[in-house]
């Protein structure tokens, strides 16, 4: 009683006691693709001025090399790499062989009073510098906790056309930057390389063996495997329209300058003969083909040679159809000699040949067709996600990712079935086309990209919804930020005003105007400087030396949109943002648009 009473007493004098607060549950780092596992510990992990990066064998100094470059891209100084000895506040990268559960891509990190990243492999630890990187991109204090964070799907890709209207290198080496960061890890790219065998193919839209070896270097540092396609037996006219020999023909006599003649041997050659050129500058362990869109437009009736050639080699049931398929089989054969695995689209493959695709041909699923991914699955194809829903297409169809993302898409939901299970599927990838090449620059592009590739990141890493709306999502997207390295290709390195420009054997005077998407405009007093003439091809004109003239401005127009690119000296060459071609000065004097390789590009002074 005496107690009780002194309790009351003392409530009086001092009032009552404060509310207890409700414990605050941790939050969870924020990442893209988001941590699924995340056990938090008192304290916190702080970045400063005295870490270090231990790493001791080769593989863990590569990764360790690579993020201190990062780091120091990303202004958080500069970071020596060392062996042994870890401190507070170090960073330590930690290769595990043993690590098993964490497989070829997982990891593990551990932040306390100092940072570990640990993989099984090389690019399990890659992987964790990049967690580590958007995590210091929000704060130098990292929450003390410990994550395993394991794939669930083992291709994620991107998948680019840069096979007509050619995409500049830095963008491309942009996008490979980004897609680490963001834990993808599989690039496709649909080019032309420069060929030395056939060098009739050498019209526009080629990268040179350079180019690619630089593009390839910087997909190998950063665990991006880039796979090339050349898309055949279909599309081939970026190769073959100064062909005829090897274009199919039709019953009327007709070429056709995109189909190649699958019947004869030497097409055949030709084709193996690219992918031997390729293998040069690519050492990916993947051969796209692409094989779709054969008889876009056409049907096997109006080449009869193809339906003769089929029942050649398989007997009097055999289909068309047949004889694509075996082309498709010809070319599995000859990469697998080479040891690499065969990639093609789904489209071609209708049900209708009686001879079956190589087993262990990977398809890509994009267009809902008779067989379905649930039958390619059973016939024994990894099967690759790579649904219409998931374009992004220039000038046209971007895909709705806000929509994907409420509605919690996975790789399991392809065009015409939804699969219960993931087992046979492979991942998924977003694809870009430029259908119409002229209707969005390159930085439009990249500003619909970034999402869509969080996105397909986010579900094919991890769970599909992290967050409850996709306004969090894009939010999450934007704490993390972009890639340590990444160029900003919208800086304009000219201010807006009234220029003489001169080169050896040409003048003109312009008002140059920064547009919205990082060009300028070039008015003169008879228009705006654009691209006119030659061939379109995807609405571009694409053919080497077709002049560059005034014409009626126009803000829309996308080819009356150019580059200035510092050249030494103070000169900068002009660069068409859709072609991608430089300007020249002919040797009568007018100026047209050459690959860099074929013609010297005209260097500018600007006064």
């Amino acid at each position: 009683m005496r107690w009780a009473g002194l309790l009351s007493v003392l409530v009086l004098l001092v009032g009552p006691a404060p509310a207890v607060a409700a414990r605050e549950e941790p939050r969870t780092p924020v990442t893209v693709p988001a941590l699924a596992d995340w056990t938090p510990e008192p304290g916190s992990y702080a970045y400063d001025g005295d870490t270090r990066l231990v790493a001791g064998t080769g593989a863990e100094r590569r990764v360790a090399s690579t993020l201190a470059a990062d780091l120091r891209a990303a202004g958080h100084g500069t970071v020596p790499v060392v062996r042994g000895g870890a401190r507070a506040g170090d960073i330590v990268i930690d290769i595990r062989p043993g690590r098993t559960s964490l497989g070829p891509e997982g990891y593990e990190l551990h932040a306390g009073r100092r940072l570990s990243v640990t993989g099984a492999t090389e690019t399990g630890a890659f992987y964790g510098t990049r967690t580590l990187l958007q995590l210091l991109a929000q704060d130098d204090r990292v929450p003390a906790g410990r994550t395993v964070d394991v794939p669930r799907y083992r291709e994620r890709g991107v998948g680019v056309c840069a096979c007509y209207i050619h995409v500049s290198l830095p963008w491309l080496e942009n996008l490979v930057r980004e897609m680490a960061y963001h834990k993808l890890n599989q690039l496709l790219l649909e080019l032309k390389v420069k060929s030395d065998a056939h060098p009739e193919a050498n019209t526009w839209g080629y990268y040179t063996e350079d180019e690619i070896r630089r593009l390839v270097a910087l997909g190998e540092e950063y665990h991006v495997e880039i796979i090339p396609e050349i898309n055949s037996p279909g599309h081939m006219d970026p190769w073959i329209e100064n062909r005829p020999d090897l274009q199919l023909t039709d019953r009327d006599g007709t070429k056709q300058p995109s189909r190649l003649d699958i019947t004869r041997p030497e097409a055949f050659a030709y084709y193996t003969s690219l992918m031997d050129e390729y293998a040069r500058v690519f050492p990916a362990r993947e051969w796209h083909m692409g094989a779709d869109e054969y008889m876009l437009g056409s049907d096997f009736a109006k080449y009869p040679q193809v339906l003769e050639y089929a029942r050649g080699r398989y007997g009097p049931d055999a289909t068309p159809q047949d004889a694509f398929v075996d082309f498709v089989n010809r070319v599995h054969a000859y990469a697998a000699g080479k040891g690499k695995r065969l990639r093609i689209w789904n489209d071609g493959l209708t049900g209708a040949n009686t001879v079956p695709v190589a087993a262990g041909t990977t398809v890509e699923h994009w267009l809902d067709v008779a067989v379905k991914p649930s039958r390619l699955i059973a016939q024994g194809h990894p099967l690759m996600n790579a649904a219409y829903a998931l374009y992004l297409v220039r000038g046209g169809f971007h895909t709705d990712t806000e929509a994907l993302y409420d509605q919690s898409w996975d790789p399991r939901s392809f065009e015409g079935e939804q699969l219960a299970s993931a087992d046979g599927i492979t991942g998924a990838k977003i694809s870009l086309w430029p259908d119409n090449g002229r209707g969005e620059t390159e930085n439009e592009v990249a500003v619909a990209l970034w999402p869509a590739l969080r996105h397909i990141a986010q579900a094919t890493w991890g769970e599909p919804h992290p967050d409850a709306t996709y306004a969090e999502f894009t939010a999450r997207g934007a704490e993390v930020g972009h890639a340590p390295g990444r160029r900003d290709l919208t800086r304009v390195p000219v201010a807006d005003g009234t220029y003489t420009f001169r080169t050896s054997g040409s003048s003109f005077t312009a008002a140059l105007r920064r547009t919205p998407d990082g060009y300028v405009t070039l008015r003169t007093a008879d228009g705006c400087l654009a691209v006119r003439g030659g061939k379109l091809t995807l609405n571009v004109p694409l053919q080497p030396g077709v002049e560059v003239t005034p014409q009626a401005c126009d803000p829309a127009d996308t080819l009356q949109r150019w580059q200035p690119v510092p050249a030494g000296g103070g000169g900068h060459r002009l660069v068409n943002a859709i072609t991608r071609m430089t300007v020249s000065v002919t040797d009568d004097g007018r100026l047209a648009q050459y690959p860099p390789d074929q013609r010297t590009p005209a260097v500018w002074h600007l006064t």
